[in-house]
């Protein structure tokens, strides 16, 4: 990737000694107008409306583009690639910013800039509904890609190796309603973007690979290649600034790093809870959760206990929260195994984890650094910021705290900190279960399908868990 942002900085540098001064330039007129207009798809992976805000990745990236342009920010969404390629070429938006990869036939029209993501195209059926195929040879049932999508390209560039292959292109659905179609056995196979793919699986994990046709493609802005490079030029300083300060990586990680990581049994179980226990403590999570989001308390509970109100684990934790005694007796809570007591400790602790985390540090690391504190201890949370600060990552961005928390497993590391040796991959992995259950409760939540049936909770029996 070092190499293409190489060659685009000579090919930017090259096309604005050459262009022409007579008029104003692309940049010019965009800071003129004091608007810059992006192109968008609407999508999980790209831009969406996150309870009347804007949201998606794209979004993030363009707000933050158009704030160093100085400039006002517009998002033009389509539906269809076609749709949104035809918004370019008009000259009714200057950039596309939509999740969108370098490809021979784009590159005729489209100028790109440095990639920002990297992603694998993969073809998809419903697991359990027929034999896994291995390759396109394979493929026995109608095969759907959206229609001027780079799949579309692929398959008509593969058709002459592939003349049995069933397949075809549409316009009506797009990447995410084809998936869904999927699930529902409306299709057999569709290809996918795993950016598309991760997100989508967390609430549908009967979406299976079958295999990969395309590795490393490159997700890139477009630009129209007709006109000149200034705002080329903004584009590849932006994403190099971006990408040497460390924040490109973060936002990734805050949109897509918890969701690559996929377990079939697992999210299937997840779902299967929501459905049937979750409903017994929706009440009491709403009524406790305080300052947090309902949604976030109830994940974190089902992270420790599974919504078992009596689980206890061998160091002695107990309850839907897995509290320790001595967090207990500090959250004023008498029965660990009531769950309204539980939940109402817990969410207390989780808040004054929240506070103990250095204001400075913004929302969400705040957040994941609170998580992992709940999880492993301040002391070691500490200790593993302390040892980010040291090999020059920094403290304050849980993506490098969370590279060096796995360390304090190791003597050589250890034995420099305060507390001493932690199982230091336990938290990585806890948090990270935390965000994908919240995401996933919260994208259920949106479309009413979180049951509510009436809140009939019983003390367990043999809850001898009195505290004094």
């Amino acid at each position: 990737m070092l190499a293409r942002w190489l060659s685009l900085i000579i090919s930017a540098m090259i096309l604005l000694g050459c262009a022409p001064q007579a008029q104003d330039s692309q940049l010019e007129l965009i800071q003129e107008r004091g608007v810059l207009r992006v192109g968008t798809l609407l999508g999980p992976s790209t831009y969406f409306l996150d309870q009347e805000r804007d949201a998606g990745l794209e979004y993030v990236l363009a707000r933050a583009f158009a704030d160093e342009l100085g400039v006002e920010l517009e998002m033009v969404p389509r539906y269809s690639v076609t749709a949104l390629f035809n918004l370019l070429q008009s000259n009714e938006v200057d950039i596309l910013a939509a999740g969108l990869d370098r490809t021979a036939q784009r590159e005729e029209s489209m100028r790109f800039g440095p990639p920002y993501q990297v992603v694998e195209q993969k073809v998809v059926f419903k697991q359990g509904s027929r034999t896994r195929p291995r390759s396109l040879e394979d493929i026995e049932a109608d095969l759907v890609v959206m229609q001027g999508s780079s799949h579309d390209e692929y398959l008509q560039r593969v058709a002459d190796d592939f003349p049995e292959l069933p397949w075809r292109t549409t316009d009506e659905h797009d990447a995410n309603e084809l998936l869904e179609q999927v699930v529902r056995g409306d299709l057999a196979y569709t290809i996918a973007d795993t950016n598309t793919l991760d997100i989508k699986r967390r609430y549908y994990p009967d979406l299976s690979v079958a295999f990969t046709v395309r590795e490393n493609v490159d997700i890139a802005w477009a630009l129209k290649k007709d006109l000149d490079a200034s705002l080329y030029a903004e584009v590849i300083r932006f994403f190099g600034q971006l990408r040497n300060s460390g924040q490109l990586a973060q936002l990734i990680d805050q949109h897509f790093g918890h969701v690559a990581s996929f377990n079939y049994v697992d999210t299937s179980l997840f779902i299967q809870a929501v459905e049937t226990t979750l409903p017994r403590y929706r009440e009491l999570f709403e009524k406790h959760a305080g300052t947090l989001d309902w949604r976030l308390l109830a994940a974190i509970s089902y992270q420790e206990s599974l919504w078992n109100p009596r689980a206890v684990s061998p160091t002695g934790v107990r309850g839907l929260m897995m509290l320790t005694l001595p967090t207990a007796q500090q959250m004023g809570v008498q029965s660990r195994l009531n769950p309204e007591e539980s939940i109402r400790g817990g969410a207390r602790y989780v808040e004054q984890m929240i506070d103990r985390i250095p204001a400075r540090i913004r929302h969400p690391d705040r957040l994941w650094f609170a998580l992992a504190a709940y999880n492993i201890g301040l002391g070691h949370l500490e200790d593993a910021r302390i040892l980010t600060q040291q090999q020059g990552a920094d403290p304050d961005r849980w993506i490098d705290v969370r590279k060096r928390l796995p360390l304090l497993r190791q003597k050589r590391f250890y034995r420099q900190t305060r507390y001493g040796f932690a199982r230091g991959d336990e938290p990585v992995r806890y948090v990270g279960n935390i965000r994908r259950y919240y995401d996933t409760l919260v994208w259920l939540d949106e479309r009413g399908r979180i049951p509510s049936s009436p809140l009939i909770i019983a003390l367990p029996d043999d809850s001898a868990d009195e505290v004094n």
